[in-house]
């Protein structure tokens, strides 16, 4: 009975163990898993090697970056990733039974025998080339020893004005560079780094872009909503002057004062401006007192012959402004409130033209103030439908204008059939010329040529949607009606 009993306690103890093994084999081992990285660019590194200490099975990360090792026996770890070219980052972890740990690696590259990038070598523009394009490539070669990524940067400086414009983080040996300046003298250098070694500099280059070109047109064209200034040549070459992310129209040249004057948004007012003819130097005008009327797309403002002055309207009063933006001075007030949308001012600086209408741009009248602000004569008054366009000629003899024959009103300010009329101030006699203008169009926006004997104008279809151009004809000419510009609006030739 005693030899049973001691079998039995045998038996259950050797139970017990069994047991106390098998728990301990199900608890004994987790896994390690984990990723890495480049230390300064944060992207995942493939085909990194990946061990420990105690040692487990050695694994590679794939192309995420990623790794996993499994059925690590539980207990403190020191995994270590390794790869040529970067410096071995341990990491120290705790495996815990049925458990993951989670292991992040930066790797650094290794900078102990890393050489800089060789000195940037300029290669166009060739150093101290003339008559550059106004946008052109800028190129350059760098090499790295260690076959490190190189990233450049560019410093230009040009001798029109202070700016130094910085272009950094450029990943390729070209730069594409857009709207220089005509006519200026340009310097260029490259830094270049490995990300390892101190920057290295190339030697200063320059070069100079083209002189401006000779041009006397000067129109608007619609870009991403907003109006765009455009220069043109004789041979309708065409330049732009205004950026497009600008709202900028109405432009007119002044060959005394070399510059063009323009009206451009300015938050919620509409301000007179000038620029260069190349479109540098862009200036403010008014300030306290905007150019305002009925519709902004209507309003039209006045040079003096020399260019020292500006008059223009908001709404009911007509003000001079010299060109610098001083002297604001009120030269006129409308006795019957109405609003003042165009005006034009006589070469020898006896006479300025006005335009007045309602706050609908209609009830129209044309009439003709002295400098000092006393009205002398009137030109229209009592037609129903859109005037506009006033222009002198050259002499100040004659004064032309458009109007909507068809009287036709409505809230839009639509016009079915405007035509060009010329008015003589020696005789008295208003002359409707004769444009061969098509069927269902506008003849809008009309000026006279620099010798008088043509007009420039727009044409476009009475829908008010369609695409317009800018027209030239000879005054009294059959056929000579001519599409200089298609697109284009808002014309000026001086």
């Amino acid at each position: 009975m005693k030899y049973l009993y001691k079998i039995a306690s045998v038996l259950f103890l050797l139970f017990l163990v069994s047991c106390s093994e098998e728990k301990i084999g199900e608890l004994g081992y987790g896994t390690v898993s984990g990723r890495v990285v480049n230390a300064d660019t944060f992207e995942p590194m493939e085909n990194v090697k990946i061990l420990s200490s105690p040692t487990t099975s050695t694994v590679f990360t794939d192309a995420e970056g990623k790794f996993t090792v499994s059925n690590v026996k539980v207990g403190e770890y020191s995994f270590q990733a390794q790869k040529d070219g970067f410096v071995a980052k341990f990491e120290a972890t705790t495996v815990t039974a049925n458990n993951t740990s989670e292991i992040v690696f930066e790797l650094k590259k290794a900078t102990a025998n890393n050489k800089p990038p060789t000195v940037p070598v300029l290669v166009s523009p060739i150093d101290n080339s003339t008559a550059q394009a106004v946008s052109l490539d800028l190129t350059w070669t760098a090499t790295d020893p260690d076959k490190d990524e190189l990233t450049f940067k560019v410093t230009l400086r040009n001798d029109s004005n202070s700016d130094i414009k910085v272009y950094d983080a450029i990943k390729g040996p070209k730069l594409t560079l857009t709207d220089l300046i005509y006519g200026t003298k340009y310097y260029w250098q490259i830094e270049v780094t490995d990300g390892v070694n101190t920057p290295v500099l190339s030697v200063v280059s320059s070069f100079t872009t083209l002189a401006f070109p000779a041009t006397r047109y000067l129109f608007v064209k619609n870009i991403n909503d907003n109006n765009v200034i455009f220069t043109a040549d004789d041979a309708g070459k065409q330049y732009q002057l205004t950026s497009a992310a600008k709202n900028y129209w109405r432009p007119r040249r002044n060959n005394q004062a070399k510059k063009i004057a323009f009206i451009g948004t300015n938050g919620s007012q509409n301000d007179i401006y000038t620029m260069n003819f190349d479109g540098t130097e862009v200036k403010k005008i008014t300030n306290s007192v905007p150019v305002a009327g009925f519709n902004s797309d209507y309003i039209g403002y006045s040079w003096n012959a020399s260019g020292s002055e500006i008059i223009y309207p908001n709404f009911d009063k007509l003000y001079k402004i010299n060109n610098d933006g001083s002297g604001l001075t009120k030269v006129f007030q409308t006795p019957n409130g109405k609003f003042i949308s165009e005006c034009d001012w006589s070469a020898d600086g006896s006479k300025i033209a006005l335009k007045v209408n309602d706050a609908n741009g209609y009830n129209a009248e044309i009439y003709i103030i002295n400098p000092s602000g006393v009205v002398t004569a009137t030109i229209l008054s009592g037609q129903t439908g859109a005037v506009g366009g006033l222009n002198f000629s050259v002499t100040g003899q004659k004064l032309v204008y458009t109007r909507d024959v068809a009287g036709f009103e409505n809230l839009n300010y639509r016009q079915l059939d405007s035509k060009i009329f010329e008015y003589s101030f020696g005789s008295g006699v208003l002359t409707q010329i004769l444009t061969e203008k098509t069927l269902g169009t506008n003849d809008l926006d009309v000026r006279y040529s620099p010798n008088e004997s043509e007009l420039i104008f727009t044409n476009t279809s009475n829908d008010g949607l369609s695409t317009k151009s800018i027209v030239k004809t000879t005054i009294g000419v059959v056929n000579s009606r001519t599409v200089l510009f298609s697109g284009a609006a808002m014309p000026d030739w001086e």
